[in-house]
């Protein structure tokens, strides 16, 4: 018998998608690639241009974005547009075409131009169906995958009105599963787990709490399809003091992801098939120690909570 059919399945996250560019710079140095890439959300975003370029110069152009990214590259904020959608003249609060601007130049213009077949997953926003995209036009599919629900616009595609992936698949398993993948290499993003406080405006509190959910549906589907293929769940960061809408730290989010990634590989995490408790509720002292870059390197995320 060959090698299993192999699909990374990269989740949502807001900023913290940061951390699935580390991952997949881990992986990749050591030899593991998928056959299949699916991605929700960030993920879709991460997961396009990684299928576009499966190589560490592909993943090392993607690190480059993220670390030249600031918040208003993704989430302009402009007063007029809020207004419009906070007293019901459109249906979302920012412009996507910053979003658009960024995706048109960095991915191809097809999915058939990918190396790797890849799926990206959005919702039906009037029916709550999750829609599973393979073809046709690339950016379009990743915006509808990407659209935060009141946040950005919904996207027109195929005969529907789609938004953020997150809401019909978290985590795409079901999608990975349907186009045949045997095991699958699941990234969460993970969530903020160690913010000295709550977020503080509506676009960090929306974003944080969808994390929440994401993790924690996560958890529930990795039970539900345990029996229907092999299933490896790399682990998330954490603590993570940093929130989901800030742009600003990611390039210490790659190098803690990357770091934690190779010494879970070390550890034989590819034969592992527990859910990392980090993706569970858990709670951190309030006087947590700030780490460095050089001792994070040293430490398997999956052991830095305070269970």
């Amino acid at each position: 018998m060959g090698e299993p059919r192999t699909a990374f399945v990269l989740a949502g996250g807001g900023s913290l998608g940061a951390v699935e560019v580390g991952m997949l710079q881990a992986l990749v140095e050591r030899g593991v690639m998928p056959d299949l890439v699916v991605g929700s959300s960030v993920g879709a975003v991460n997961g396009a241009h990684f299928a576009a370029r499966p190589d560490l110069a592909g993943i090392e152009d993607l690190a480059s974005i993220w670390r030249s990214l600031r918040r208003g590259d993704v989430f302009p904020v402009g007063l007029l547009g809020g207004l419009s959608g906070f007293v019901g003249l459109r249906s979302h609060l920012l412009s996507a075409r910053s979003l658009r601007r960024l995706l048109e130049e960095n991915l191809p213009a097809r999915f058939e131009e990918t190396n790797i077949p890849l799926c990206v997953v959005a919702t039906d926003v009037l029916s709550g169906e999750e829609v599973h995209l393979a073809a046709g036009e690339l950016v379009e599919a990743v915006l509808a995958s990407a659209a935060i629900p009141a946040v950005f616009p919904p996207v027109a595609l195929g005969g529907r009105v789609l938004v953020d992936g997150a809401l019909g698949s978290n985590t795409p398993l079901a999608a990975a599963l349907k186009l045949g993948a045997e095991r699958l290499i699941v990234l969460p993003t993970g969530y903020s787990c160690a913010l000295p406080e709550a977020p503080a405006s509506s676009l960090a509190m929306g974003l944080h709490a969808l994390n929440l959910l994401i993790a924690r549906q996560l958890v529930v589907d990795l039970e539900r399809f345990s029996g229907l293929a092999e299933m490896v769940v790399v682990p998330p960061l954490c603590p993570v003091r940093i929130s989901a809408a800030s742009f600003g730290q990611s390039g210490e989010l790659i190098y803690r992801a990357a770091s934690g990634t190779r010494s879970w590989l070390d550890g034989g995490g590819l034969k592992s098939r527990q859910v990392p408790r980090n993706l569970m509720p858990h709670e951190h002292s309030s006087k947590l120690p700030k780490r460095t870059m050089a001792e994070d390197a040293h430490v398997t995320p999956a052991r830095k909570h305070g269970l």
